[in-house]
């Protein structure tokens, strides 16, 4: 147990895009002192550990054994998970990482089975349903609003990222919409798939049809033969025997309606950092205009 009155101490795992993205909200952070990180290249592990005032190291191991931190952050590419985070369960530190936790089942199955042997904290960075609309929607269906759910609907898509894996869409990328489905209308108890590799790369396109164990039924449409610049790349659709919820392109807007109304109550982030609290029906509109932290 870290005192209270003790910063928890910090070591970053990845020194590319997504680590700096850790490293930054980490630093931001007043309760952590982020000490450290390890690259796999030198230069660039260097730079970056310049840019936060940190540490720099090549090896994990030798980066855990100097620093003794409280907590690991691990961000890679998705393919090369597994090994950096076994050295860390191994090492016996507690660990934050980034989805997917691996491409194969009995790699994540080894990695939980070594951190629950040494009690270890494991968490997953699945970060999406932490944004605001998403926590919305959560709060709405614990409330009763929607009633008993009864389906839903999941869509995501956009350009592929540099993953050679032929499943790559469906692991890397839609493991958001089973993570959210899930937090919200509960365990999915059946899929069935079609997949389609029409345009080369693996299987770019998927459409499943879910069961949800409470009775719901559910669907995910999930693409890499789109694009994020697109509006509404991401749309989730939760219906229920009371009302109707919408989440639009995760962070963007926030809608929910009661059943036969015509009035949605919504909540949505305009791209000047403004938070819009709306509510419209056919006969007026009303808009207020709350600015976000740091926002005009």
């Amino acid at each position: 147990m870290i005192p209270p009155d003790r910063k928890i101490k910090v070591c970053l795992v990845g020194a590319g895009v997504w680590g700096r993205q850790h490293a930054r909200v980490f630093s931001q952070r007043p309760d952590i002192q982020l000490c450290a990180v390890a690259g796999r290249t030198l230069a660039t592990t260097q730079a970056r550990a310049a840019e936060f005032g940190l540490r720099a190291y090549t090896n994990v191991e030798e980066m855990l054994a100097a620093e003794k931190p409280d907590l690991v952050s691990l961000s890679l590419p998705n393919l090369e998970h597994f090994a950096a985070t076994m050295q860390v369960i191994e090492a016996g530190y507690p660990l934050l990482v980034e989805k997917p936790l691996t491409f194969d089942l009995s790699e994540a199955d080894q990695l939980l089975a070594q951190a629950e042997k040494r009690d270890l904290f494991f968490a997953i960075n699945f970060n999406h349903r932490y944004a605001k609309p998403l926590r919305l929607a959560r709060e709405a269906i614990k409330a009763g609003r929607l009633g008993d759910i009864t389906h839903a609907i999941w869509r995501f898509g956009g350009e592929a990222n540099v993953s050679t894996h032929p499943h790559a869409n469906l692991i890397e990328t839609q493991c958001h919409g089973f993570d959210q489905l899930e937090d919200l209308c509960g365990p999915i108890a059946s899929v069935m798939a079609e997949m389609t590799d029409r345009t080369g790369g693996g299987y770019r396109t998927i459409a499943l049809a879910l069961r949800f164990a409470n009775g719901a039924v559910g669907s995910m449409t999930g693409t890499y033969d789109s694009s994020y610049a697109y509006q509404d790349a991401h749309r989730l659709e939760i219906n229920g025997t009371r009302g109707r919820l919408v989440v639009e392109d995760t962070v963007r807007r926030f809608s929910l309606q009661g059943l036969g109304s015509e009035t949605a109550e919504m909540e949505s982030v305009n791209f000047r950092g403004q938070t819009v609290v709306a509510c419209s029906d056919e006969r007026f509109d009303t808009m207020f205009y709350v600015p976000a932290p740091g926002g005009a």
